[in-house]
């Protein structure tokens, strides 16, 4: 038996494999990724790599055994078929006879408007009959803090999220989580609404961002058209952008503020509050 983790080398991933390797001998864990190149440093501890690409089903044969836990960390190109990728690697676990398949699926899947790819994905998940584990991940802080570069050169926070409030949790924590449930027991068939223990506002953000610097900085909401010209006119593509945007208005209508604990139990911690990711992102 393995434990098998999808995107190793992603953001998520790197976590999750840090964090099996603390907890279960590096033989046992099995890194996909699409560029072994990337994921050396991995193979130098004894992890198990195998090359796969979610756009490629048939890459994914051989690569679970009866028996595996399999985390599927979901894909993250918004120009393309996600769900069809995800089916990929569910057809692939079942045909193997994997003893769990854990998703990282979306925080209010079932209802949330920026969760499509997720819900079908969810979908498809349940019509196999493979044993599964829902992780419905809310927002990280990283999504905020690893990008602060053009909020400290303007003195602002800009976005398109309003009032909204939103209780993310750190990279490292939903890590914890995908890591409890792959190496414990009695998670089968269970579904996990999992955000930070606090929710917050962009202006108490940027009043950390201000209290930590010295600086001032403000948060300046704008309109979700106007969030979408800031994106397009950084570089970033335009369905790219709509999706970011997307996650604003989302966040606006308070489809990100659930405060339901199940995070902090689940890792058996407090979650990591966002005034210690500002810290990290400021000397990132």
């Amino acid at each position: 038996m393995s434990i098998v983790v999808t995107g190793a080398t992603g953001h998520l991933g790197r976590h999750v494999v840090g964090q099996l390797l603390e907890k279960v001998p590096a033989e046992q864990i099995t890194a996909v990724v699409r560029d072994e190149a990337k994921a050396a440093d991995l193979a130098a501890r004894g992890v198990r790599l195998a090359v796969a690409d979610y756009n490629e089903p048939a890459s994914f044969d051989g690569v679970f055994s009866a028996g595996d836990k399999v985390l599927l960390i979901s894909g993250n190109e918004f120009d393309k078929s996600r769900v069809a990728q995800h089916k990929g690697v569910i057809d692939a676990a079942k045909a193997a006879g994997v003893a769990l398949l854990a998703y990282t699926s979306a925080l209010g899947a079932l209802t949330a408007t920026i969760a499509d790819d997720h819900r079908a994905t969810e979908e498809v998940l349940l019509a196999s009959g493979v044993p599964y584990t829902l992780l419905r991940n809310g927002w990280y802080h990283e999504n905020y803090t690893e990008r602060l570069a053009p909020v400290l050169e303007h003195g602002a926070v800009v976005q398109a999220a309003g009032d909204g409030r939103v209780a993310s949790a750190a990279r490292a924590d939903y890590a914890a989580a995908a890591v409890a449930v792959l190496t414990g027991e009695g998670h089968e068939n269970a579904t996990y609404e999992l955000s930070g223990d606090e929710a917050w506002g962009f202006a108490e953000y940027a009043a950390e961002l201000s209290r930590q610097t010295g600086r001032e900085i403000v948060y300046r909401p704008v309109s979700a058209e106007t969030y979408t010209g800031i994106l397009t006119g950084a570089g970033l593509p335009e369905v790219l952008a709509e999706v970011l945007t997307g996650s604003e208005v989302a966040i606006s209508r308070g489809e990100m503020a659930a405060t339901s604990g199940e995070l902090s139990r689940l890792i058996g911690r407090p979650t990591t509050p966002l005034s210690e990711a500002v810290t990290a992102g400021l000397k990132g």
